[in-house]
């Protein structure tokens, strides 16, 4: 039994750990001016998760190891607004603004100053807490009605599971994708052959709405608070003091506001925001402007649908017209081959643009995109070039319908049509290009991250026949690299020890670097976590991976078909020779076996959909107190654990005489 002296440490140091971490995490996502390493912080997550995990009776419900639900969530609670999430008019000149400014000087009674936000280009949703604790959050909707999604919104780091203070209020804002998070989402998607999304307010959007809590946690979201709704105790008489009161709960708002006199200023502000609308790191389409004091946005009322004390400016779409010569296709590292529009250079966000993605065949026969075609083009979220529309109107005779391949420009071999893909793919494991490009990602910051060895180095290596596949890369001497351009003495010594150095990398970086299809650096960070070794992984059965947390069934799929290819085991089997490392040297947890248990040296197997523990939560428990939990039932297997809906592995659990307990008999083991 536990000493009532050491739970009571423990109770402290839980408490203590969660108010640092998410004051650090505030530092991190909120402000943006992190004080500590990320090394730092994860060492006390992690002895946050030791210290839950051997006391499960202090788990706070806003403790950052609860952030990320395990379970798919059944569809999401329709949930009726206390105030309606009106909608604003919209202003599209100077003139509209004028007009609005005359409306609100007739209305209200003395001086009227605004307050301008950048208007953020994401989903609009509501925040409510409750003596300072998350409770809900619910999405705008049709303004009087909107759907729960409380739990995916728990998973994003920007948004307090408990403010600084025990206040009541509800907060709205909008959840956002920032443009270098869209940036890495479409091209991951792109490489597996999934349909890309088209802007950043789209990708936010189904993100927040997907039914499953880890997808959200793993895109990045963030958020940007700019009213409130319920006050609480909080003393505030204008738009710009309930900001600064919603920064000093914690909660994010956007710094880029300013409060202003006259219409006058308000557009130059304007202008200068249209300026440098595309420097900014999330996408924005326009201004709001606001009657700043409280009391004159009541004098000045509302109408049906909106306020009338607040209207958007929305910037004009930036679009440019350009004409297709010609479309490319390249074919990336997974086989899946892209086509790119080469138009005439056009002016466009700041810069020249000559390229753009068509994404996939799909999209070309949907837009009826041809050669020769005159296009409106534009930057999605300020960043990449893409085709908007055909001007049908310009059609002359001289277009001609896109040829779609059907042979792979690298190698020749036939492109397949997946039925459950948009892409087309190069099937062929030999192909040149798919070689070339798994070399680039290999060497990669996230994967390997072997530093100066860039693209353009690699395709020299590749083209001039030393280097075919990435173990090539542990075999280069000074003299090969001294073959390339504009590679001298010095820097082919740095190269060479780069690539030396990267074979001490921690086995996440490997895994990644492999490039397992769906397997991107968090689940790799996940499989190298759980199983310390590559041996363990490859030995690990398709239902244990899938037992990780935050690890799904498509994953799991890839990992195990991955490990079952012969290519691949030779290709491990090469990098071992050259002294890589295959082993999980990052921050691992710390736990102490209690050899005194029932379960100690036990077999056991979990199935079922548990009620009172996640799965992984519990079969981290039971390996504290000396099981091994392992993932299929033999003759070997002590004890089977059975919840609700147990299936085929509880009829041969009886099959074999194995003891079956279910969570009540469990729950009062563990609790002796």
């Amino acid at each position: 039994m536990v000493l009532d002296n050491d739970f009571k440490q423990a109770q402290r140091r839980v408490d203590e750990l969660i108010t640092l971490l998410d004051h650090y995490s505030h530092e991190y996502y909120v402000l943006d001016r992190p004080t500590i390493p990320d090394s730092e912080y994860d060492k006390l997550y992690q002895e946050l998760l030791k210290l839950e995990e051997m006391y499960p009776t202090l788990v706070q419900q806003d403790s950052p190891s609860q952030r990320v639900g395990g379970t798919l969530l059944p569809g999401f609670e329709k949930v009726e607004h206390d105030l309606p999430m009106l909608s604003l008019d919209n202003a599209f000149d100077l003139d509209g603004l004028r007009a609005f400014d005359k409306r609100v000087r007739q209305l209200v009674d003395g001086e009227v100053e605004y307050e301008c936000e950048l208007k953020i280009d994401g989903l609009a949703v509501s925040l409510k807490y409750e003596n300072g604790k998350l409770i809900r959050a619910v999405t705008r909707g049709d303004g009087r009605v909107g759907e729960n999604v409380t739990g995916n919104v728990r998973s994003i780091k920007a948004v307090p599971l408990k403010l600084k203070r025990a206040v009541t209020i509800e907060a709205r804002g909008e959840i956002y994708m920032p443009k270098s998070s869209f940036i890495q989402l479409n091209e991951e998607r792109e490489e597996q052959g999934e349909a890309v999304f088209a802007n950043p307010r789209n990708a936010a959007a189904g993100t927040l709405r997907n039914l499953n809590p880890q997808v959200t946690a793993s895109r990045n979201l963030s958020v940007f608070l700019y009213s409130i709704v319920q006050y609480g105790d909080l003393n505030v008489e204008t738009q710009s003091d309930a900001l600064n009161s919603l920064d000093k709960l914690g909660l994010r708002t956007n710094p880029e506001r300013t409060v202003f006199q006259s219409i006058e200023e308000v557009w130059t502000y304007i202008e200068e925001y249209q300026n440098k609308r595309t420097s900014l790191p999330y996408e924005i389409d326009g201004i709001v402007i606001k009657v700043n004091k409280f009391d004159n946005q009541e004098q000045a009322g509302y109408t049906v649908k909106a306020p009338r004390w607040a209207i958007a400016y929305k910037f004009p779409a930036e679009e440019a017209k350009t004409t297709v010569n010609e479309i490319e296709w390249s074919v990336g590292r997974t086989g899946v081959v892209t086509p790119t529009a080469l138009m005439d250079p056009v002016h466009l966000a700041g810069t020249t643009v000559q390229r753009a993605s068509l994404h996939n065949v799909d999209l070309i026969k949907e837009k009826d995109i041809r050669i020769n075609d005159t296009v409106f083009v534009r930057k999605a979220g300020d960043i990449i070039p893409e085709v908007v529309r055909v001007d049908f109107d310009s059609r002359s005779k001289e277009t001609e319908p896109c040829q779609i391949p059907t042979q792979c420009p690298a190698c020749q071999s036939e492109l397949v049509h997946l039925e459950d893909e948009v892409a087309l793919r190069c099937v062929n494991p030999k192909c040149p290009a798919q070689a070339k490009e798994r070399l680039i990602h290999f060497v990669s910051r996230n994967a390997m991250n072997i530093d100066g060895l860039g693209e353009k180095i690699i395709i020299q290596l590749f083209e001039k026949q030393l280097v075919q596949d990435v173990s090539d890369l542990y075999r280069l001497n000074k003299e090969d690299l001294l073959t390339l351009d504009k590679i001298a003495d010095k820097s082919a010594e740095n190269l060479l020890n780069a690539i030396k150095n990267s074979k001490d990398n921690s086995l996440e970086k490997l895994l990644f670097g492999l490039g397992i299809k769906h397997v991107g650096a968090k689940a790799a960070r996940l499989l190298a976590e759980e199983y310390e070794s590559i041996e363990n992984i490859k030995r690990a059965s398709l239902e244990d991976i899938q037992s990780i947390e935050g690890i799904g069934e498509i994953i799991a799929e890839s990992i195990v078909a991955f490990f079952e290819l012969e290519a691949a085991m030779d290709l491990i089997d090469k990098l071992k020779s050259f002294g890589i490392n295959m082993t999980y040297t990052g921050v691992k947890r710390q736990a102490t076996i209690n050899t005194d248990s029932y379960f100690n040296d036990k077999t056991v197997v979990i199935t079922g959909k548990l009620e009172h523990f996640k799965r992984n939560d519990l079969k981290e428990e039971l390996t504290l107190l000396g099981a091994n939990v392992t993932g299929s039932i033999s003759k070997k297997t002590d004890l089977l654990i059975a919840g609700i809906d147990a299936g085929s592995k509880l009829d041969k659990a009886k099959e074999l005489e194995v003891s079956i307990w279910d969570e009540k008999r469990l729950l009062k083991e563990l609790s002796e």
